[in-house]
């Protein structure tokens, strides 16, 4: 089932903010790393993260493996952050399409990462690939949680406070 997130959430979500990804291998040994890129869709019900396989390997086998994942969508400038986790996730080599979507993605954290003080050039090191090197993780959330530092990190969305 899916979780329902927040028409504003959402929409901070699918500007184009700071993304993690992270999961484990049958161990319990977790894997993660930094996303170059995302999408949000359908009120927050088809939400697809971009990696890029060279650096995210370990994390890429793990989703294969058993198709769970973590994501957290954070805020640069607030700390505003929300983690999603996942139990069935589906693996695609990024094609000519998705440029598009990780160009917007790019320019969208320009923007965020300058609002903490860091100029353009840091956030085009950090989220530096080569389409050809980058997979596409789509997903539903079907559990959502508050991780904005404070009181209510950890609570799941919906709950009362």
């Amino acid at each position: 089932m899916a979780a329902t997130l927040p028409a504003d959430l959402v929409a901070m979500m699918a500007r184009g903010v700071s993304v993690i990804v992270g999961s484990r291998d049958a161990k319990l040994r977790p894997s993660i790393m930094r996303a170059v890129g995302s999408r949000v869709e359908a009120n927050g019900h088809d939400i697809t993260v971009y990696l890029s396989r060279s650096s995210s390997r370990q994390l890429i086998q793990d989703i294969a493996a058993t198709g769970q994942l973590a994501v957290v969508f954070s805020e640069p400038s607030t700390h505003r952050t929300v983690q999603l986790k996942a139990s069935r996730a589906e693996i695609r080599q990024a094609v000519d399409a998705d440029a598009q979507v990780l160009a917007a993605y790019l320019k969208s954290m320009e923007h965020e990462i300058q609002q903490v003080g860091f100029a353009p050039p840091l956030t085009r090191a950090m989220l530096a690939h080569r389409l050809d090197d980058v997979v596409a993780v789509r997903f539903t959330p079907e559990q959502a949680f508050d991780q904005t530092p404070g009181p209510r990190a950890g609570a799941p969305l919906g709950s009362p406070r």
